[in-house]
């Protein structure tokens, strides 16, 4: 089978290669290489951005990975876009297999219409991003960000918009009950804390087995919570399905985090009721506008902690990315399908 690697300058094309060969032994298939052409990572991120609201299409095309295309049976991708020129550009194409959980990057209407399937990974990231969420939780209570930026200032700080209070022995609940809060739950299990899961998906004995109570309505989750950590998935039911009638249940004490898409908020609603002091604060790695850029009105705020997108930027993320993406390339190979297809269907066709 012919093997396309398509790098970036998050994962590069040789880090792919090098899985494919471990994965499915040297030399015993065609493995080629092509770069997206780009010189930094900020520009490639913030295409990515572009594609995550209007997908590839929305980005220029990339016309080396068009004529890399060839004879490629299936091309491995991470945040590089797919679009449809590139779909078109070779008639052999089986399969894109997508190195993350979204694949936003790729015109999933145009891989159907060639019968192309659409594979992502599940969990790659997750223990990293579970990490970060308690690294937030720790970041905003304890105003670690804060006293850093006063004293680097000349200051000594030790005023700060909330009263800070420890993790041990808090309520925590979580919105959505995925791969990452499944990380997460033994992760903060240490700090004896309660953990309330709102999932309609995911029945009540999973979640318990993991040491957390179900609850079937969101808004309890808000309203008992010190901690409200967002982990769903971004799709049409949950987009901006969170707002100020939520923020309003919680505990003036209370912190919102969210580290997994910003575009399950109201982010408008969330920065008013942080303005107005309404909830002690907010820690959030994933924006609407990313870089928020000079003047932005959040950078005003004092109650929120910020952070540039990094929650699943660790070794751990960049080697599991690889691996997964090189085992999900040879079961293709090997059995003709595919665990994770977006669009199951198109497989089965080719």
């Amino acid at each position: 089978m012919e093997i396309l690697c398509v790098g970036d300058l998050f994962l590069s094309s040789e880090n792919f290669r090098e899985a494919m060969e471990n994965a499915l032994g040297e030399g015993s298939h065609e493995i080629r290489e092509v770069m997206w052409a780009g010189e930094k990572a900020e520009e490639q991120h913030h295409l990515q951005q572009i594609m995550e609201v209007e997908g590839p299409e929305a980005v220029p095309t990339p016309d080396e990975i068009v004529a890399a295309v060839g004879s490629a049976e299936v091309i491995a991708v991470h945040f590089a876009p797919i679009p449809k020129a590139v779909l078109e550009a070779g008639d052999g194409l089986k399969a894109v297999v997508v190195a993350r959980a979204g694949f936003e990057n790729v015109n999933v209407e145009a891989a159907n219409e060639r019968g192309i399937a659409v594979v992502h990974l599940v969990g790659r990231n997750a223990p990293a991003v579970a990490e970060q969420a308690i690294a937030l939780m720790l970041a905003e209570t304890r105003d670690i960000a804060r006293v850093d930026r006063g004293i680097r200032e000349g200051k000594w700080p030790k005023k700060f918009p909330a009263t800070p209070y420890d993790l041990f022995g808090r309520t925590v609940g979580l919105v959505g009950f995925g791969q990452v809060a499944r990380q997460l739950a033994p992760r903060i299990s240490g700090f004896e804390v309660k953990l309330l899961v709102y999932d309609p998906y995911v029945d009540k004995e999973t979640i318990e087995s993991f040491g957390c109570e179900k609850v079937d309505d969101m808004d309890a989750v808000f309203r008992e919570s010190d901690f409200v950590s967002l982990h769903a998935r971004l799709t049409e039911e949950t987009r901006r399905f969170i707002g100020r009638e939520h923020f309003d249940l919680m505990k003036p004490t209370a912190f919102f985090i969210n580290n997994a898409r910003s575009r399950m908020v109201r982010y408008d609603d969330l920065f008013d009721v942080l303005k107005e002091g309404r909830i002690a604060g907010a820690a959030l790695d994933v924006h609407d506008d990313e870089p928020l850029g000079e003047g932005n009105p959040w950078l005003e705020l004092e109650n929120v902690t910020l952070a540039p997108h990094i929650a699943g930027s660790t070794t751990s993320t960049w080697e599991n990315s690889v691996l997964m993406t090189a085992e999900a390339v040879k079961e293709i190979v090997e059995t003709g399908r595919a665990t994770n297809t977006v669009n199951a269907e198109s497989l089965e066709g080719r």
